[in-house]
């Protein structure tokens, strides 16, 4: 798998940690060189290190049977103990576990004594709705304290729950519910969104409803909180209201220990056709490895930070970094229910300049919307408390990377670019920021204790400068148990293409620099052949953004009779640009400059000026359909899009 990102490389420029920050930071170069000497070692002490064991391992990992790990087996835990009681018997119960900001402007601050009472009560809530270890419990709710005192609780009965975005459709969340077999649903009345109260029970009541083929047959309850106040139908033997029932029971709740192994949540992926695919986390190796990773790449000190990760519970990132790594090391935190945007942009800066935020976690397509806006709205809130900023959900492009940090980190502010899946559950290649000088765009290097390896499809490494596909040639603590109910697809999925060697590969492209630093080319399904030519849509990406005119890019793949496919990109461009030039001379231009920046293969065939680019409501561009549009297909379905319009906009402009 040639690349053609040498050019765009080598004029990228290095920073080096600044000499305060390398001096005082959480993780020296000591852990590299302890992971390096003895893999196994190093987790067990981390684990040991980080966690409280109520039954302490004997044995770090059993691959005896891969690709099913046993991390930690002999040993019992309880996750959510791990998460907030033994802060508050460490003395630390006044420290603020969360401070809430609503979209329309309320707020709220728990310390870890009010959220450890309220998971407490939560629990002694699901208990009575018969929910006990190994029930599955579907969660379907907005970005409010009561998600995550939902999965706390659902944790420390030792059951299992399936977090479900609020933005999937009655038939998404109906599907989940059956896969998983759920006993018990927590939603709310609803959530705010732009403005405006955006409904969730009634996809509840649907996804539950009898369509001719039976009522769903294993939901017994659905806990519902009140949030916006809004009507909503009402099944008086099956739901119950979240403040009738809460608050009336104690706040007394024994944390039961369960096997490091047992399992703590399924999480669907998107993206493909078919059966949702349910990925199985379990507790022990998956909590060790997100507490580690949010302690030393984010340098947390939780005395001290105010740390905001922006997504959502609904996706991995928010289990890991906005729950389970974050309450794990004690972490205060900021959590903001609604939009960039609302009631104006610049709404993300206000809550950081309002909570003193300190670390910021956040998705480079967020981060290519605020370059959108201009530098003006930022520059106007006082971001002097940031002190590091994090990239998570597909790889920054170096021109957005430097924009973060000059506008938003103040020119000085270190990035950490992060790689991982919700398969891999945590962390898996990023900088340290204190040891690491960081390369814009460049996801670096593996964290300490994880290998991976960059090869070629019969399993070799490719030489230093070469792409091909990334692998993990090792386990690794917070690793995927499996599909839910489905041992084979788990094998056929992540392990088959390399099974005489045991690599797992989930499907991303990555290149080596000359430095042996990784570069991210996105999924291998996003890379294209053109005339012979493997092309990844990253990199053209990547190369459009840097021209001064373009805000956002995405790019496709379209089936051409010559060429097999066709480089097809969609761009919208920065405001003070269409004042001065026509579209279709700066789309001409575009198209000469990608020539200029990669090479006249990757020369598009087409440059589409758009307004807006098709997003989910997490942020990522959905570029299957714009595929249909550049093949001149009827577009595909749109329900998981934050504005099902768009499509229809852009249908219009490139038609």
């Amino acid at each position: 798998m040639s690349s053609h990102l040498e050019g765009a490389t080598a004029s990228n420029p290095r920073f080096a940690p600044p000499m305060d920050f390398a001096a005082q930071a959480v993780a020296g170069r000591e852990i590299q060189e302890q992971a390096s000497a003895d893999r196994l070692a190093f987790w067990e002490k981390q684990s040991r290190d980080l966690l409280h064991w109520d039954t302490p391992f004997t044995r770090v990992l059993d691959w005896s049977t891969p690709p099913f790990a046993r991390w930690f087996d002999d040993g019992e835990l309880n996750v959510a103990y791990n998460c907030l009681d033994r802060h508050v018997e460490a003395g630390n119960g006044d420290r603020i576990a969360l401070h809430f900001e609503g979209e329309p402007g309320d707020s709220r601050s728990l310390t870890y004594a009010e959220l450890t009472s309220e998971v407490k009560r939560v629990a002694n809530v699901l208990e009575g709705l018969g929910v006990g270890p190994g029930d599955r419990v579907a969660i379907y709710l907005p970005m409010i304290p009561e998600a995550i005192a939902s999965l706390l609780a659902v944790a420390r009965l030792g059951a299992i729950h399936s977090v479900v975005f609020g933005g999937f459709s009655a038939d998404s969340l109906r599907a989940r519910i059956d896969d998983a077999g759920a006993k018990v649903v927590i939603t709310a009345d609803g959530g705010y969104r732009k403005g405006r109260a955006s409904a969730l029970k009634p996809a509840v009541d649907q996804a539950l409803a009898d369509r001719g083929n039976g009522e769903q047959g294993t939901v017994e309850h659905v806990l519902v909180v009140r949030r916006t106040g809004q009507e909503v139908e009402w099944n008086a033997g099956r739901d119950v209201w979240w403040h009738d029932v809460v608050p009336a029971e104690p706040a007394t709740h024994e944390a039961r220990a369960f096997p490091a192994e047992n399992p703590l949540f399924i999480l669907y992926t998107s993206g493909t056709t078919g059966k949702p695919k349910g990925i199985l986390h379990t507790s022990g190796g998956y909590l060790t490895q997100a507490a580690f990773t949010h302690k030393n790449v984010f340098d947390l000190r939780p005395e001290n930070d105010v740390y905001w990760c922006s997504a959502d519970i609904g996706w991995i990132t928010g289990h890991s970094y906005v729950v389970y790594g974050p309450l794990a090391n004690g972490a205060t935190q900021v959590i903001y229910e609604g939009t960039p945007d609302h009631p104006e942009p610049g709404r993300w800066w206000d809550v950081v300049e309002k909570y003193g935020v300190t670390i910021f976690y956040t998705a480079p397509t967020a981060v290519r919307s605020f370059m959108k806006q201009g530098r003006s709205i930022p520059q106007s809130r006082d971001l002097s408390s940031l002190r590091l900023l994090g990239s998570v959900g597909e790889p920054i492009n170096p021109e957005a990377w430097k924009w973060f940090r000059d506008v938003i980190g103040a020119g000085v502010t270190p990035i950490v670019d992060t790689w991982w899946q919700t398969e891999t559950g945590a962390i898996m290649i990023s900088a340290l920021p204190g040891i690491t000088d960081l390369k814009p765009g460049s996801a670096q290097v593996p964290i300490p204790g994880i290998s991976v390896a960059v090869v070629d499809e019969t399993g070799e490494p490719v030489a230093r400068g070469d792409g091909g596909l990334l692998v993990a040639t090792e386990p690794w603590p917070s690793m995927l148990r499996g599909i839910w109910g489905d041992p084979e697809r788990f094998v056929e999925t992540y392990w088959k293409m390399f099974a005489d060697r045991g690599y797992y590969f989930a499907g991303d492209g990555a290149r080596l620099d000359e430095d042996g630093d990784v570069w991210l080319l996105g999924r291998v399904d996003d890379v294209m052949n053109v005339s012979g030519h493997r092309l990844s849509t990253a990199e053209i990406e990547s190369a459009l953004v840097a021209h001064p005119a373009t805000a956002e890019a995405a790019v496709v793949g379209a089936n051409d009779e010559t060429t097999g496919q066709a480089v097809v990109a969609f761009v919208i461009l920065k405001e003070s640009y269409l004042k001065e030039n026509t579209a279709e001379g700066l789309a001409g231009e575009l198209r000469g400059w990608v020539g200029e920046q990669i090479g006249p293969i990757a020369r598009p065939r087409d440059v589409y000026i758009v307004g807006e680019l098709p997003k989910t409501r997490s942020g990522k561009i959905m570029r299957r359909l714009l595929r249909d549009v550049a093949e001149g297909r009827e577009v595909g379905d749109t329900q998981t899009l934050a504005d099902t319009s768009v499509m229809s906009v852009i249908t219009a402009q490139v038609r």
